[in-house]
């Protein structure tokens, strides 16, 4: 089989725009995607679907004079969100979407990958595709489960994520953070419910839980170096049943923020000693629960980075933009934790859309572009 072409990948990318399945239950999606690859030439390929991560798929291509294993990952999830783009390859399954643009990851992982099934590379390749990037920590759970094991374990990793807000077909990428770590807060506080006319004989969790979201405020404020960024949003409070009763429970949830994983471990331990200080001040239980998952920090290995931009800036056909950090989440995180790596984004043209939209409707001339560049870097980084 030939290296696919640009219009072969735009139909692969329709196909699975069509099939999205949400974090863990991606069967269809898996299926489709080994059927793709097993239609490639076979000589160099490797393939594996982890027993542990059964929607996770690995494809090893054999270098021909190896010093390295290069890890690729794409995320293959989607998000519960009802399409609204009206295309004719729209997501025929109900309220799933492809609103994050892993269609496009996929697509260009497929890219990549057919071009060198066809054309040996000197290095070893390893391209990981990765189920439930979205939630349940996708990325953590194929590392604990041990599938980057042997010939399966890369000596640095790269991805990308798509950027509406960027021309189609651009790269962009940044020394340091490109996307923040992520911490779902739950806090809970158990006091003594009773009338309204009676506050002495109760114990109002309302008036601490108040008190705590102000004191939570100034985290941020006061206690993290202004020249960094953190952000702490509590978005949801529940509390009582009718207005003469005083609650005995009142729950918050939010999420923090933050742009390094050292800054994060400081919230998390200032969130604890606000939540003991409240239990003290007000007599009465605060249970604090911080989940982090697999959603670190995205932060970008130095030397790997550096040489990655420096290709994408000489490169003449390539549209380099740098670009700033965003507090949005990424799984790949915990990965570039693991293994030393560059993650980037791809441009693909749809300004008038976010991320994780009923309306996001990608560029597909971005696709092609995304595989020329990739692969031009890929070949570069296996000369050095």
């Amino acid at each position: 089989m030939a290296v696919l072409t640009e219009d072969e990948l735009i139909k692969i990318r329709r196909h699975l725009h069509e099939i999205p399945e949400l974090a863990l239950q991606e069967k269809e999606t898996h299926a489709y995607l080994l059927e793709v690859i097993q239609n490639f030439k076979q000589d160099y390929l490797t393939i594996k679907t982890p027993e542990s991560l059964p929607t996770a798929l690995l494809v090893l291509v054999k270098g021909k004079d190896p010093k390295r294993t290069i890890g690729y990952r794409t995320d293959i999830d989607a998000l519960p969100v009802t399409e609204k783009t009206g295309l004719p390859f729209s997501s025929k399954t109900p309220g799933i979407m492809h609103a994050c643009g892993h269609d496009i990851h996929m697509s260009v992982a497929i890219g990549l990958l057919s071009y060198f099934s066809e054309q040996q590379p000197k290095d070893n390749l390893l391209f990981f595709f990765q189920p439930a990037e979205e939630s349940e920590s996708g990325g953590k759970q194929a590392y604990e489960k041990g599938i980057f094991q042997g010939k399966f374990k890369p000596d640095e990793f790269y991805g990308l994520h798509d950027n509406p807000a960027l021309p189609a077909g651009s790269i962009g990428c940044r020394m340091g953070t490109l996307f923040a770590g992520t911490t779902e807060i739950n806090i809970d506080l158990f006091g003594k419910g009773g009338h309204a006319a009676f506050p002495q004989n109760a114990n109002d969790t309302v008036v601490a839980a108040a008190s705590l979201i102000m004191q939570i405020q100034t985290i941020v404020s006061r206690s993290i170096d202004p020249i960094q960024s953190g952000v702490i949003t509590l978005g949801k409070v529940e509390a009582g049943t009718i207005r003469n009763v005083i609650a005995g429970h009142t729950r918050i949830e939010g999420t923090l923020r933050g742009l390094t994983q050292e800054m994060i471990l400081k919230i998390d331990q200032r969130l604890r000693d606000l939540c003991e200080g409240i239990a003290r001040s007000y007599n009465m239980q605060v249970k604090l629960d911080l989940n982090q998952g697999g959603y670190w920090p995205v932060e970008n290995d130095p030397k790997l980075t550096q040489n990655f931009i420096s290709y994408m800036k000489e490169n003449k056909d390539v549209n380099y933009i740098e670009t700033e950090p965003k507090m949005t989440g990424e799984d790949f995180g915990f990965l570039l934790a693991k293994f030393p790596g560059t993650m980037f984004w791809l441009g693909v043209g749809d300004p008038d859309s976010e991320l994780h939209s009923a309306t996001l409707n990608p560029d597909e001339k971005s696709i092609q572009r995304g595989v020329d560049a990739i692969k031009g870097f890929l070949i570069s980084r296996m000369e050095k």
